[in-house]
C-alpha cells in the first residue's frame, strides 16, 4: 500500500489496519476496509457507521469504478476517511476529490506542483455534489 501523499481534509491520514471487503463481516473489530474494483460497495451501508477508513483502489488509470463507489459512500452519509490508491494520476486529482476521496495515496509519488495546479484549473462545476456544496454553473448562470 502507498503512502498517502494528498489529505483534503484537516487531520491526519488514519493508519488503521485494513481488511478485505469479503473479509470484512467476518471481522467485528473491523474499522478499515480496502475495496477492489468490481466489489460492490452496498455491502458496506449498515456498517458505515463504525468504519474509520475505506479505501477504493484503482488498479490502472482507466479503471473509473472507483469514482462511483465514493459517490455512493457519500450520498449514503459516510464521513469517515475515504482514499483513493493505485494507478492514480495528477488529472484524476480534481475529480477524486469531487466525488469524496479526501485522502489519495498514488502508487507513484505525483508532483506537488503539477497538483496544485490541477485542483485550481476548474474553479466551476457542471454538477453539484453532496460533497463541497458548490452551486453547479449553470444555476450561477440564471441566478439559482
Amino acid at each position: 500500500m502507498a503512502d498517502v501523499q494528498f489529505l483534503f481534509r484537516e487531520g491526519a491520514a488514519v493508519a488503521a489496519p485494513t481488511v478485505a471487503l469479503a473479509d470484512f463481516g467476518a471481522d467485528s473489530n473491523a474499522t478499515a476496509v480496502v475495496i477492489q474494483p468490481g466489489e460492490d460497495a452496498r455491502a458496506l451501508l449498515p456498517h458505515l457507521d463504525r468504519l474509520a477508513l475505506v479505501e477504493v483502489t484503482f488498479p490502472a488509470f482507466t479503471d473509473g469504478r472507483g469514482f462511483s463507489t465514493a459517490r455512493l459512500l457519500r450520498e449514503a452519509g459516510y464521513t469517515g476517511e475515504l482514499r483513493a490508491s493505485g494507478d492514480i494520476g495528477v488529472d484524476m486529482l480534481s475529480h477524486l476529490k469531487r466525488c469524496g476521496f479526501d485522502a489519495v495515496a498514488p502508487a507513484t509519488p505525483l508532483d506537488a506542483a503539477e497538483a496544485e495546479t490541477a485542483l485550481n484549473v476548474w474553479p466551476q462545476v457542471y454538477q453539484a455534489t453532496v460533497v463541497d456544496g458548490r452551486k453547479p454553473i449553470w444555476a450561477l448562470r440564471h441566478g439559482k
